[in-house]
């Protein structure tokens, strides 16, 4: 890797504090941004340090509009300060579910193209962790390297030291089911996918899962949770199919619209998930595992193949 002087590590507002984990993990100091706000509501942001000929890390996630704006502007603040090279982390992506249009529709497939804009500020390499769709990784002209970080195994680690027990992993629709057979065989535990059909934005039916889960605890698996409606469903279904227990795992805890309170009225007794989406943290019904180890690692091998290149042959 190169010189860990060498390395810059901030974040936007938002993702600070998992970009404080992320530095420790790669044992480089975190630097804070300098932020201000004008009585006109525009916003102010220095660099602590010269960032010249270093290589400059953020981690953001694009979760809300200015959270979105602010990782736009510090990558056009490396690039205006000559940074050397301009890595981006994305813990979570914000309108990552509409990665494409209807037909006749009109709408606008965000997820790509504000994937597009983030591009065209010509970042030199751009992570996201647990898309919803790998198109997004496409959507530039090829001269920026991205990555899709999975958390297969920080998954794998944590349901082990769950406490958990003759668990089946359910997806709530055949869309995820590769995903969770994955994740399945490396917990070597059966796995099964529900019936969903969706029959409006935010709305879903699930029809029914299938009795593998009879006498079991079955782990409702997803990348995101955002209103809960599907996965409650699907939690409902496995109780009917005669699951003993039901528990939750999903990457992304958006939680929106009430979601919290619906959880806990709902036969769901744990939420696994991750701190990639800002404010996270385990609680009565949260179990919070971070991401901030595996991100550590994605930059450091990265960081390491830039010194490896930039060595005279």
């Amino acid at each position: 890797m190169t010189g860990k002087s060498d390395i810059v590590i901030v974040a936007n507002e938002a993702s600070r504090d998992l970009g404080r984990k992320v530095a420790e993990y790669t044992g480089v100091a975190f630097s804070e941004m300098i932020r201000k706000q004008f009585s006109d509501g525009e916003c102010y942001h220095a660099f602590p340090t010269s960032i010249s000929g270093k290589d400059l890390v953020i981690v953001g996630a694009t979760h809300t509009e200015s959270s979105y704006q602010e990782i736009l502007d510090l990558i056009q603040g490396g690039r205006y300060w000559n940074a050397a090279s301009i890595n981006v982390v994305i813990p979570y992506m914000g309108y990552s579910t509409m990665e494409r249009a209807k037909p006749n529709s009109y709408e606008i497939p965000k997820g790509i193209t504000r994937t597009r804009q983030l591009f065209r500020t010509r970042p030199d390499f751009v992570a996201f962790v647990d898309l919803h769709s790998e198109a997004v990784l496409h959507a530039h002209a090829g001269e920026i390297r991205t990555q899709h970080i999975w958390t297969d195994r920080l998954v794998v680690d944590k349901i082990r030291a769950s406490g958990l027990t003759d668990y089946v992993l359910v997806s709530p629709d055949y869309g995820f089911s590769k995903r969770v057979a994955r994740l399945a065989s490396l917990l070597d535990c059966p796995h099964t996918a529900a019936d969903k059909d969706r029959y409006d934005t935010d709305k879903t039916i699930v029809s029914q899962v299938s009795s593998v889960v009879k006498g079991k605890v079955a782990i409702v698996c997803d990348d995101m949770i955002r209103t809960g409606g599907s996965i409650i469903q699907t939690a409902e279904r496995c109780l009917d199919a005669g699951a003993r227990d039901v528990a939750v795992m999903a990457t992304h805890l958006v939680l929106a619209g009430g979601a919290r309170e619906k959880f806990e009225a709902s036969p769901v007794t744990r939420i696994i998930g991750s701190d990639s989406f800002p404010g996270r943290c385990s609680d009565n019904l949260l179990d919070v595992y971070s991401v901030a180890p595996l991100l550590a690692e994605v930059l450091r091998s990265h960081l390491r193949s830039i010194g490896q290149q930039e060595q005279p042959q």
